[in-house]
C-alpha cells in the first residue's frame, strides 16, 4: 500500500531531498513551501503521515500541529527543527507531534524515522483483542489502550501521543527494567546514539502528569545506572 506524505518545508533544497527520499521508500510525497498552505492541505487530504517544518511562512509548525491536534482525525506529525530549537521541540512535542528531527539530519535518519512512525501506525491499526486486555490498571492509573485514554483517580490525563505509548509500553511489562536503548528501538522504533535526552524528557513529562510526587515516583521509578521500570505490582 502507497503512503501518502505531506511534506511542509519552505527550503527548496531540503524539501526536495525530502520528497525524493520518500520516493525512494514507495512513498507518495506532497511538498508544501508555507504554513498556510500546509494547514489547508494536512486538513484537506488524505495523508498517512505529515513531515512538518516549524519555522515556516505565514504560519508556523506550532500553530500547525496544535489546529490539527484539536481536530477528531489523527495524522502522524515529524517535526523538522533548527538544532538551537530545544523550546519549540519541547512545544511541538506536548502538543502532540510524534518525533522529531533535527537540522541538519541524514537522509537514513529521516527515512528509519519515518519507518519507524509507519509500523507503530500499522500496529495501533491492527485489530483488537480480548477487550479485558485493552485496559490495564494499577494503583489510581487506568489505560484504555484501545481509546488511547488514561486516567489518575478517575480524571482524565491529557497525553501526547508518544507519552501514550511509552507509558503503554512500561505498564505492559510491571517489574521489567528497560534501558534507555531499548525503549529508543522498542517505542520510538529506532536507537541511534545521543537521542536518549528524549527518553528522559518523555519520562520527565509523564512523571509530571500521573503522579503524585514526581520527585519520588510510585509508577515509572528509576533503576540507578541502568534504566527505568514500571512499579511491580502490589
Amino acid at each position: 500500500m502507497t503512503r501518502r506524505v505531506l511534506v511542509v518545508e519552505d527550503d527548496p533544497d531540503i524539501g526536495r531531498l525530502v520528497t525524493m527520499q520518500l520516493a525512494e521508500l514507495g512513498c507518495e510525497p506532497t511538498l508544501v513551501a508555507d504554513g498556510v498552505s500546509g494547514l489547508a492541505e494536512a486538513e484537506a487530504g488524505n495523508y498517512d503521515l505529515l513531515i512538518l517544518d516549524l519555522m515556516l511562512p505565514r504560519l508556523d509548525g506550532l500553530q500547525i500541529c496544535k489546529r490539527l491536534r484539536s481536530a477528531q482525525r489523527y495524522t502522524p506529525i515529524l517535526m523538522l527543527t533548527a538544532k538551537s530549537a530545544e523550546l519549540d521541540r519541547v512545544l511541538g512535542l506536548e502538543l502532540g507531534a510524534d518525533d522529531y528531527l533535527t537540522k541538519p539530519f541524514s537522509l537514513l535518519e529521516l527515512a528509519a524515522r519515518v519507518k519507524a512512525i509507519l509500523r507503530r501506525i500499522d500496529l495501533l491499526a491492527a485489530p483488537a483483542g480480548d477487550a479485558a486486555q485493552e485496559r490495564i490498571e494499577a494503583g489510581d492509573l487506568r489505560l484504555d489502550l484501545q481509546r488511547r485514554e488514561a486516567f489518575v483517580a478517575g480524571a482524565a490525563v491529557e497525553l501526547t501521543a508518544k507519552e501514550f505509548e511509552l507509558l503503554a509500553h512500561f505498564a505492559r511489562a510491571p517489574g521489567r527494567v528497560f534501558t534507555r536503548t531499548q525503549l529508543l528501538d522498542q517505542v520510538w522504533g529506532y536507537s541511534h546514539s545521543g537521542y536518549e535526552h528524549t527518553v528522559n524528557s518523555h519520562i520527565n513529562r509523564l512523571r509530571n502528569k500521573i503522579e503524585r510526587d514526581p520527585a519520588n515516583p510510585a509508577y515509572i521509578q528509576t533503576v540507578w545506572g541502568v534504566g527505568y521500570k514500571f512499579a511491580d505490582p502490589r
